[in-house]
């Protein structure tokens, strides 16, 4: 069963997934003037069952001068799952960098944590503007559980964060990291003047390598597929969470 109308009921998450929603939301508003996105009718509230659970997907999407498309979801399953997804499609003609923020909680806590600003250049690195301002915030960001990145990885840059945190501390820290992330990249964005066609084409190449590389996320894709189908788990993946920019 796919539902798209909003339950009566709010959603409680994990607090950290509750902070981190509200703390990009709060950062959107505060550093861009923001005009909605809208996503297909049928995808932007939803509901299904997943192993007999509850399963609650909800999407919230904006756009700006600088970004085609700012996607922050939350879903959760039963007591068992919530999860917060956020990425930051920036528009072609600008330089900017993907910021992308993922994170898995479960009764025991928080699974995995991940946040990065990963380059759309062609050389995949991070301009010298960016990389003077995350440094010192990245030379901070010690956890006692760092996690291994997948094999597609090197889409991510250098300051990318993985880890899972194992206190409130911690908790805290990835926290504080995300928001940096986002005043960075918010205010560098209206330092930049547009690019030429030449260079577009560049960065949004590296956009869809960057869509394309998360799209092969199995993890994601299996869950959707056991909630739903597999038809309409592609249509989520490739219109809702990495729609490729023509």
């Amino acid at each position: 069963m796919i539902s798209s109308h909003p339950s009566p009921v709010k959603s409680v998450f994990y607090p950290l997934i509750q902070q981190l929603a509200d703390a990009i939301t709060a950062a959107w508003q505060q550093h861009l003037e923001l005009e909605p996105f809208v996503l297909p009718e049928d995808l932007g509230y939803i509901e299904g069952k997943l192993e007999g659970e509850r399963l609650v997907i909800e999407n919230t999407c904006y756009q700006s001068q600088h970004f085609r498309k700012m996607h922050l979801e939350m879903a959760k399953v039963g007591k068992n799952l919530d999860i917060l997804h956020c990425v930051m499609f920036p528009r072609s003609k600008y330089a900017l960098p993907m910021f992308g923020c993922d994170i898995v909680a479960g009764p025991r806590g928080i699974s995995a944590a991940i946040a990065d600003l990963s380059p759309t250049n062609a050389e995949r690195t991070l301009s010298p503007q960016y990389k003077e301002r995350l440094a010192k915030n990245h030379a901070r960001m010690i956890f006692s559980e760092p996690r291994t990145l997948p094999e597609w990885g090197y889409i991510f840059s250098e300051y990318c964060v993985f880890v899972r945190p194992t206190s409130l501390v911690e908790e805290a820290l990835f926290l504080d990291c995300v928001k940096e992330f986002l005043k960075v990249h918010c205010t560098q964005a209206y330092q930049l003047t547009p690019l030429s066609p030449e260079q577009q084409y560049i960065h949004l190449e590296g956009q869809r390598n960057y869509c394309s590389e998360q799209q092969q996320n199995d993890k994601t894709r299996r869950v959707l597929e056991k909630a739903f189908d597999e038809q309409w788990a592609e249509r989520y993946i490739s219109q809702v969470l990495f729609d490729v920019p023509s």
